[in-house]
């Protein structure tokens, strides 16, 4: 069995066959679906789909740094994330954790001062609820680490999403505070230089993810990402660390289920 830490199976790719994707994802051994927010206009469709699949699917609250981008309304979206954290909607019993958030300077570096901003008030909302945090991060490892160091020693926990960088950031984030990392469709690709870093972490840091529609593992790049190829990515850790698939999948979901208080 595995979980699917990071997922947007409520994009709107998956209209014409969301419970499809939900019954390949159940049949391939996938036990759990983690769900992060991205804005105010997906919402709606995070929580249609916590109502439609129960606790089969995971939600989280957050902002993602993108949707703060020539967004005038960002503040306003912040005070209904805590809303939405401490009274979910009906229908969705609670959210686990905080996220997508984080800092992602590959469009524009001109957001880069309300994105932190962003960034470190919906950091501090989880530390007022003892909730994990869910990281992005793209052209922006140095300074999202920055921030983190910031937090050290406060009790700060999460997943740092879609991990990208050297095994001297991945050193750096570990004293961070209580930290796992998520290793998804990347690490197949066959000029991916995650190959080796992902040799050098320890497997009670690692979860699967699949960043779905996003980010599809060989042998279906190209195509839309789904829940039930987050094997193929727990296969290549697998390969990489030399130890059997039934590890990779025993410590990456026990991994899950610990952050996310499972």
């Amino acid at each position: 069995m595995l979980i699917d830490t990071h997922s947007h199976i409520y994009d709107e790719a998956f209209d014409e066959d969301r419970s499809e994707v939900v019954e390949r994802a159940r049949a391939e051994g996938i036990e759990r679906i983690i769900l992060p927010a991205i804005d105010g206009e997906s919402n709606e469709r995070l929580f249609a789909l916590c109502r439609e699949c129960g606790d089969y699917v995971v939600p989280l609250m957050g902002l993602h740094p993108t949707s703060v981008n020539d967004n005038p309304k960002w503040c306003e979206e912040l005070t209904e994330v805590e809303r939405l954290l401490d009274s979910p909607p009906e229908g969705v019993e609670r959210f686990y954790g905080v996220g997508e958030i984080g800092l992602d300077l590959y469009w524009s570096r001109d957001w880069q001062a309300e994105q932190t901003e962003a960034f470190r008030a919906q950091v501090e909302m989880a530390l007022r609820r003892n909730l994990p945090i869910v990281v992005h991060t793209r052209d922006a490892w140095e300074e999202m680490a920055t921030v983190m160091e910031e937090y050290r020693g406060e009790g700060l926990k999460g997943i740092f999403h879609a991990y990208s960088s050297d095994v001297a950031m991945y050193e750096r984030l570990r004293k961070c505070g209580d930290f796992l990392f998520g290793i998804g469709g990347v690490v197949t690709f066959k000029k991916s230089a995650l190959d080796e870093v992902v040799k050098s972490m320890r497997l009670k840091d690692l979860v699967v993810e699949t960043d779905a529609p996003y980010l599809t593992p060989a042998p279906h790049r190209g195509t839309r990402n789904e829940s039930s190829y987050v094997r193929f990515v727990a296969a290549k850790i697998a390969e990489l660390q030399g130890v059997d698939y039934e590890v990779v999948a025993k410590h990456t979901t026990a991994n899950a289920k610990r952050i996310f208080n499972l």
